[in-house]
């Protein structure tokens, strides 16, 4: 039994690396990709006005990253020419620090997309997941997604799955620009934007600062102990190995 009020939960809120997917297909299959991937992409769109903005934006980042830090790699281009190896370089070094800066995210997306369109990508979720998904769909429950993944990767994944187009039984699809996963205040506006009291919502995470914030913010946490995933006796929220009991 959850400890839970089964009947009192009307939205379920999913990270995805660890809980409805395995940890290795991001760092394993979609960053090399990304990296991979990047120098052709910025040949190919550098010059579009929404891939300019988010390569400002990571240029800005890049001079807050280079305070004191001597390994970052150099960025340096003339107003009206992109540098691609240099950005490239940079973008590189953030996948490899698995940085959560937005600009970042969003290409990363965007490359994905291509990928995605192309064949050559293939969205990983755990056996249980699909059944998961629809049957809390047929019992009422909403169902959202909370990722530091930009919400066009969350899409894709969803709808380019191994188990076929899931994007069906997702409503909403939430990202760092709603606020970092570890404030509670960012559950706070998911819970306004979704309509739903906090205490209505049940969050399913791998990370316990994110189920802690969470519950912090009011609403009903278990911690997801997917294979790999040790669990930790600083915890203080009930764990779900999978999600074949939950909610049937």
């Amino acid at each position: 039994m959850p400890p839970f009020e089964a009947a009192k939960i009307r939205a379920v809120l999913l990270d995805i690396e660890g809980t409805t997917t395995p940890i290795d297909f991001v760092a394993g299959t979609l960053f090399p990709y990304a990296a991979g991937n990047v120098d052709a992409f910025l040949d190919r769109h550098g010059d579009e006005i929404e891939i300019k903005q988010i390569l400002d934006d990571l240029q800005h980042q890049h001079g807050l990253d280079a305070a004191g830090n001597s390994a970052l790699p150099p960025w340096e281009q003339a107003a009206s020419q992109l540098n691609v190896p240099a950005a490239a370089n940079y973008v590189r070094w953030l996948i490899a620090r698995d940085s959560k800066v937005t600009p970042l995210k969003t290409l990363q997306g965007k490359i994905w997309e291509e990928g995605y369109r192309r064949g050559q990508l293939k969205g990983q979720v755990y056996a249980d997941v699909p059944s998961a998904l629809a049957r809390w769909k047929s019992q009422g429950r909403r169902v959202a997604i909370f990722s530091s993944g930009s919400v066009l990767a969350q899409r894709l994944l969803f709808r380019n799955s191994d188990a076929g187009d899931l994007s069906a039984y997702i409503e909403a699809y939430f990202d760092t620009t709603t606020g970092p996963k570890r404030e509670p205040s960012s559950y706070h506006k998911i819970a306004a934007m979704l309509r739903v009291a906090e205490d209505r919502i049940l969050f399913i995470s791998d990370v316990i600062a994110e189920l802690d914030a969470a519950r912090e913010a009011g609403m009903v946490t278990l911690q997801s102990l997917r294979p790999g995933i040790p669990s930790s006796p600083e915890s203080v929220h009930a764990a779900v190995r999978d999600f074949a009991a939950l909610f049937a």
